[in-house]
């Protein structure tokens, strides 16, 4: 007997993480272009100021990436050499080489394997009289146990610093994730739920640390390109603080500004998907199963960011590495959200960490699988994932 064909072909396979795009983005895009102001001017405005009433605060500062924001909260920290921030092993690496590069020192509690976000018990293992900062990171768009965590830093005098990269949507207890803490900081990468392409965003507590964010974005200057170059007239600037280069762009802002107002559309979509997703899987029979998200807290939102799998060989009958080798000879993209960070060899050297010792992030960073999940797709797309899984498992 012939094999099977794959669910899909080269020609249609399904790319992991392809936003929604419509068409008001694509004319804002064309129009800024006609219009020559293609850096950050009246677009990015107009998006800071939309992301702000979308989280209810006074303000927010626009950035070319969620990278950016950590590294500019933890600057207007004044973090010194030997400072440290306490985060998660399970995350991406900019959340700890942004630490690394404002002149802290990384450290790693681990994590609680249920939701897979930081343990607050573990954090307060870690803390030290060098301690500075807490920096929680909403895995997959679930919120972390901001109330314990909140504790912890009120206790010690420590600042709290939300990556909020997968987490534009997610609510704890009635607030909006980003709000809890010092600072929140967004993402809209092509991968995210609302996206520009590249870019981020930061709130902040206090007025100050925001305005300080606001100069260093853009060099240290007193007054950014669309002040300067205006039709009120030539302003002079002056660099008041040696900045960086992270301004975002007008052209990235038209993106955004249409891109907002569909965040709860783009919601409702997903948790269409998670739930046809969770009614399918948990029906796999033994030996075939997969570990599955655990249920969203009481009185919380999950963003539903990433639908993260666990598969062990020993219960799935494949390992992880094998099921996602053949996940993508099915025509279905898949990702890895994360291996934990002390298995990079550049941390394992600078940092001395090692990946026994963060046991529960270790475990689960080689089983986990994310599988497709964004608003753009249609019902024959989340049939043939579904589809593509049960082949994969030997379910089919």
């Amino acid at each position: 007997m012939s094999e099977r064909p794959p669910v899909r072909t080269k020609e249609n396979f399904l790319v992991f993480g392809s936003p929604a795009l419509e068409q008001a983005e694509i004319d804002e895009v064309v129009a800024c272009l006609k219009s020559r102001w293609i850096g950050t001017g009246p677009r990015t405005a107009r998006f800071e100021r939309d992301f702000a009433a979308y989280k209810g605060v006074d303000a927010a500062v626009a950035l070319h990436s969620c990278t950016a924001a950590l590294h500019l909260a933890m600057v207007a920290l004044n973090l010194k050499p030997g400072d440290e921030v306490i985060t998660t092993p399970l995350t991406f690496c900019a959340t700890v080489n942004a630490i690394l590069h404002a002149g802290g020192t990384p450290v790693l509690a681990d994590i609680d394997p249920a939701t897979l976000n930081i343990d607050p018990a573990k954090v307060r293992e870690k803390i030290t009289p060098r301690t500075r900062a807490i920096l929680p990171v909403h895995f997959a768009g679930r919120p972390c146990d901001m109330d314990s965590l909140m504790a912890i830093a009120r206790e010690h005098g420590l600042a709290v610093i939300e990556d909020c990269a997968h987490a534009i949507e997610t609510l704890y207890h009635g607030q909006h994730a980003g709000t809890l803490g010092d600072f929140g900081c967004f993402s809209f990468y092509v991968t995210k739920n609302i996206i520009t392409g590249e870019g981020g965003m930061v709130i902040a507590k206090k007025p100050e640390d925001l305005a300080r964010i606001k100069v260093l974005g853009l060099h240290g200057m007193s007054a950014d390109a669309w002040k300067r170059f205006g039709d009120e007239g030539y302003k002079h600037y002056a660099v008041v603080e040696a900045g960086f280069k992270y301004n975002m762009m007008d052209i990235q802002a038209a993106l955004g500004i249409h891109q907002l107002p569909r965040v709860d559309a783009y919601h409702a979509r997903r948790e269409a998907v998670w739930a046809r997703y969770m009614e399918a899987f948990s029906a796999l029979p033994a030996g075939r199963r997969i570990g599955l998200p655990a249920p969203q807290e009481p009185d919380t939102l999950h963003a539903r960011h990433l639908f993260t799998v666990l598969v062990d060989e020993e219960t799935s009958g494949i390992g992880r590495d094998d099921f996602l080798m053949a996940m993508t000879k099915q025509g279905i993209g898949v990702g890895v959200h994360y291996l934990s960070l002390p298995e990079h060899p550049y941390y394992q050297e600078r940092l001395g960490w090692k990946p026994e010792a963060y046991p529960e992030a270790a475990r689960i960073g080689r089983e986990i699988v994310s599988l497709p999940i964004s608003a753009r797709l249609e019902d024959q797309d989340v049939a043939d994932v579904i589809s593509a899984v049960r082949r994969v498992l030997g379910a089919e």
